[in-house]
């Protein structure tokens, strides 16, 4: 009895658990690589072990692969989120449930947002269900400019959610940096340059005796300074962004990639002959702080035409449970070409800004973002254009493993979506038929 009972219990849990990776095709779709190059129509999508072999046209498939009739439907790579804070956060005002910030820690750069990560969060599943795979994940400023160390993680229905840990290092310049380094941007910048002096000396075993930062995060900030860990930087104004580009010319060691720059079509140029990435959110079109006052719906535009690496996130924009909208900002600036005097970008344009123009900001365009060959495969089957509200998604893949696109939100639907009592009594007192 012991025996059958686990017997039955290890087919429970493999039955619970997504099915593995194995050779698939997915034929017949318009297919759109995420490169920014245009669709192809009737292209095949070969998956092998996690994999993608190839996509396009003219794809020879295997006679053992699964075949997946896709006519009629759109198959692209998995969206990345740019910016979030999703898997951290499950209700921002119950303070057990929001792992964002330590406000009360004594470490800063040390802080590592992996061990909070919660796979099961329902944003999860309701945004894999929506087509986003993998996701960006920054811890927010507590007491000090810096956050600490984000990940990038998949969206899969298991508890290995961690793709990258300890990509980068995220630091509040601008207002915000401001006002934790006491009072000025200038304040900001003298932290920054002595956190990083501080690393520096850590590393030689000669840091003085007043040091400013704890150990840990001393040598939390030894891999930035070596250029082995991204430093992302959130700054808003035109001239905090040119002070970022100063700072990569000073060390150039520093590897850096600048978060918001609402201000950025203003020195689009300097952004684009520093090749400092930019992750912006996508249609800031009011000035929320007097660091955005030149806000304006085609500042992704304008910063792409003038040759900027640029991509979607949501800083600051309930980007821990709804990053399933960056399909929506996506198409709502390529709707924009459309309105006279504004600049935005083209369909092929505004999917890259979604899925490959993410992983490359970060630095792992060569494992996501993209159905080139020997990326993770993450593909997305749509019933029609994925930039459009209407459309819905058909099926997903992480890792080349079939996801389930069940969630919350499916399952409130299905619950109530034709009404019946059940063996609960009434909450109310039902009214007598009368004859």
């Amino acid at each position: 009895m012991r025996r059958l009972a686990a017997l039955l219990a290890g087919i429970a849990a493999l039955a619970a658990a997504p099915a593995a990776a194995q050779t698939v095709a997915i034929t017949g779709g318009r297919v759109v690589i995420g490169d920014g190059s245009p669709p192809i129509d009737g292209g095949t999508v070969l998956i092998r072990d996690g994999r993608v072999v190839a996509a396009g046209a003219n794809v020879a498939v295997p006679a053992n692969a699964e075949r997946i009739d896709a006519n009629g439907r759109w198959v692209t790579p998995g969206v990345v989120a740019g910016f979030s804070r999703i898997g951290i956060v499950e209700v921002d005002a119950v303070d057990p449930s929001n792992d964002s910030s330590a406000n009360n820690s004594p470490f800063n750069a040390a802080i590592d947002v992996t061990p909070a990560i919660n796979p099961q969060a329902s944003s999860i599943a309701v945004s894999r269900a929506a087509g986003v795979t993998r996701a960006i994940v920054s811890p927010a400023t507590g007491r000090s400019i810096f956050a600490g160390q984000g990940a990038v993680i998949d969206l899969g229905g298991d508890m290995n959610a961690v793709t990258r840990p300890r990509l980068f290092q995220y630091v509040e310049l601008g207002e915000s940096g401001a006002g934790t380094a006491g009072g000025s941007r200038a304040a900001a910048h003298v932290m920054l340059r002595n956190a990083l002096r501080e690393a520096r000396e850590e590393a030689a075993g000669r840091r003085g005796d007043n040091p400013q930062l704890t150990r840990a995060d001393a040598l939390a900030l030894l891999p930035v300074v070596r250029g082995e860990q991204m430093l992302l930087v959130h700054v808003e104004r035109a001239s905090d962004i040119l002070q970022v580009i100063a700072l990569r010319r000073e060390i150039p060691a520093l590897r850096i990639a600048i978060v918001g720059a609402t201000e950025g079509w203003r020195v689009a140029r300097e952004l684009a002959e520093s090749r400092v990435s930019v992750i912006a959110n996508a249609l800031n079109d009011l000035p929320a702080s007097f660091e955005q006052l030149a806000a304006t719906q085609s500042n992704i535009g304008r910063m792409v035409a003038a040759g900027v690496n640029v991509s979607i996130g949501m800083l600051n924009d309930d980007e821990a449970r709804q990053v399933r909208l960056s399909t929506q900002y996506a198409g709502n600036l390529v709707a924009i070409t459309r309105v006279p005097g504004h600049t935005g970008l083209s369909w092929d344009q505004a999917f890259a800004a979604i899925s490959s123009g993410p992983a490359e900001a970060v630095g792992l365009g060569n494992e996501i973002g993209s159905l080139r060959p020997g990326r993770r495969a993450d593909v997305v089957i749509w019933d029609g254009d994925p930039l459009e509200l209407a459309t819905g998604v058909e099926a997903v893949w992480i890792d080349g493993v079939r996801q389930s696109l069940e969630n919350r939100q499916t399952r409130l639907r299905d619950r109530y979506r034709q009404p019946q009592e059940g063996a609960l009594p009434h909450a109310y007192t039902p009214r007598t038929p009368q004859p």
